[in-house]
């Protein structure tokens, strides 16, 4: 019992010290004042009880409402529990502003950092109780590069769950919803609004004046003031539209340079891992180094980056993987990711020198041409007894004279070919040689067993027969079959039937009809036997 008693309570130490942590996230790092936000803490020690202490937000922050989340996920058979803090804060003022760390038993959260953005003053005082905003986070943009149109609803009424949203279709270019819908609340002239925000990335495929059409928003409003007897969802029926908007689109500049892939993004990083890294672990030849490049653009889709070039090197060999594509989002727009893998072996000793790595790109935020590398590498590689190096590639009288003795036994291989192919077409042509002694089964018998495999009408049984009653011939099958029209006609089809699906309607009987229409003395005594006539194929 005691052992029992101690297993339990070592495990339950170990949870405790393994999940310690309390992870703090926002929904959202970016927004106006007057809006709201959520906080989530997380943690998952299952041995911490109470409420994390949320008196550090005070002094910037309104606490509008907190919610607690349990919940219990297995994952490769263990069971791990979560418990979730989700808050709605209010910021009480504009600015930089900091989620203070917050703690719950000896766990303590990281800080978190918001920027809240002034409200817009030029917002009308007699508003409808359900209205639209739309904005654009730029109102000119380059060809094929991101604009974020932002689409608010906003109402002062509860609304019934039976809302609907026309969908956004953009004429020339590509559209990208951001996510799901987020809904939070905004104090607008003083009175709060529920607020649905949806964020689409615009891509505009052609140069010139891009129109983003109204969307219209639908819903039924919740009656305040419901009638003795009315139906719950008597509400009464809402529809409001957006303002139309328009792009202006910038040409691809002329100083962009005409060989490299466009590119525009607010920013573009290249970043390289090895495995194992050559810099710190020894290699020797045949050792897998695994090399990973990750290009990632802030403003472009994963499917809008390029290939990246290979690892082309003498000495080393390439095994490239799938690349990963990957599509984040953040208050910005999208973050595409492009990763290469590839797997490199080299195959003989010395310093195998790797070339630096270049992506040309325009930058959208300072609106000029910029380019991102990866320095060259130098990789050491030293000698491995277990096996024999590759000689690298070379040019000069020492490869023409590693080459020599390969070219010349081939050129002996091609002659001694040619020799035997002419050998057989001579021996082809001359007349067959006449057997000294029959040896194996008499011609009457195989003749008999011929005779029986096509009255079966079995086309694989016709064509063994066939085989060995021509080998005791003076001439090949081939021969006769030129010579005389109804054995050739019989073999093709005895053919057809072994090579199609037709084969089981076969019928032998005019392969051993046209056996007997070879006029040859020999073969004629062979098959005519005693009375002179081909024995009947079906005797009565």
């Amino acid at each position: 019992m005691s052992r029992v008693c101690a297993f339990v309570f070592s495990l339950l130490l170990a949870l405790q010290v393994q999940a310690a942590s309390l992870h703090a996230s926002v929904d959202r790092a970016r927004l106006s004042a007057g809006e709201t936000l959520e906080l989530t803490l997380e943690m998952n020690d299952v041995t911490q009880f109470g409420k994390p202490d949320l008196t550090p937000l005070q002094p910037q922050f309104e606490v509008r409402g907190t919610r607690q989340l349990n919940s219990l996920n297995t994952l490769e058979g263990q069971a791990k529990a979560t418990t979730r803090w989700v808050i709605t804060l209010m910021p009480r003022q504009s600015g930089s502003l900091e989620i203070p760390a917050l703690q719950l038993g000896d766990a303590r959260s990281e800080p978190v950092q918001v920027q809240v953005l002034p409200s817009d003053a030029n917002t009308p005082v007699d508003l409808a109780p359900v209205f639209m905003e739309a904005s654009l986070d730029e109102q000119s943009a380059y060809v094929q590069a991101q604009a974020v149109l932002t689409l608010r609803i906003n109402h002062s009424v509860s609304l019934y769950d039976d809302s609907n949203l026309s969908p956004l279709q953009v004429e020339n270019a590509k559209v990208e919803p951001l996510g799901e819908s987020r809904t939070y609340e905004k104090l607008i002239n003083g009175v709060r609004h529920g607020v649905i925000e949806m964020r689409y990335a615009i891509y505009p495929q052609q140069s010139g004046e891009l129109s983003i059409p109204a969307l219209t928003f639908s819903a039924s409003m919740v009656d305040s003031s419901p009638q003795a007897g009315a139906s719950p969802r008597t509400g009464k029926q809402v529809r409001v539209s957006s303002a139309p908007m328009t792009l202006q689109v910038k040409a691809r500049p002329l100083d962009y340079p005409a060989d490299q892939p466009w590119l525009p993004a607010r920013s573009l990083s290249l970043e390289e891992h090895w495995s194992p890294d050559p810099a710190q672990t020894p290699i020797q030849i045949g050792d897998s180094l695994t090399r990973s490049i990750v290009l990632k653009a802030e403003g472009l889709s994963s499917a809008q980056l390029p290939a990246l070039p290979a690892t082309e090197v003498a000495g080393l060999r390439r095994y490239p993987d799938q690349p990963q594509l990957r599509n984040q989002i953040n208050e910005r727009g999208l973050l595409g990711s492009r990763e290469e893998r590839e797997a490199l072996v080299p195959t003989h000793s010395g310093g195998l020198e790797l070339p630096s790595l270049e992506v040309t790109w325009w930058n959208t935020r300072e609106d000029h041409l910029e380019r991102s590398s990866l320095p060259a590498r130098s990789v050491q590689v030293a000698d491995n007894p277990a096996l024999t190096a590759e000689a690298p590639a070379s040019t000069g009288s020492s490869e023409l004279y590693a080459l020599w003795p390969w070219q010349l036994s081939t050129l002996v291989l091609a002659l001694t070919t040619l020799a035997g192919f002419a050998l057989w077409w001579r021996a082809r042509s001359q007349p067959a040689v006449l057997r000294a002694a029959q040896s194996g089964p008499s011609p009457r018998t195989l003749l008999d067993d011929l005779k029986r495999a096509c009255q079966a009408n079995d086309p694989q049984a016709t064509r063994q027969a066939l085989d060995a009653w021509a080998r005791q011939q003076p001439e090949t099958l081939a021969d006769m079959a030129a010579r005389f029209v109804p054995l050739s006609d019989a073999l093709d089809g005895l053919n057809g039937a072994l090579y199609s699906e037709s084969g089981q309607y076969w019928q032998g009987e005019d392969l051993w009809r046209a056996i007997g229409t070879i006029p040859t003395a020999e073969l004629g005594q062979l098959v005519n036997g005693e009375n002179g006539s081909l024995p009947p194929l079906y005797p009565k």
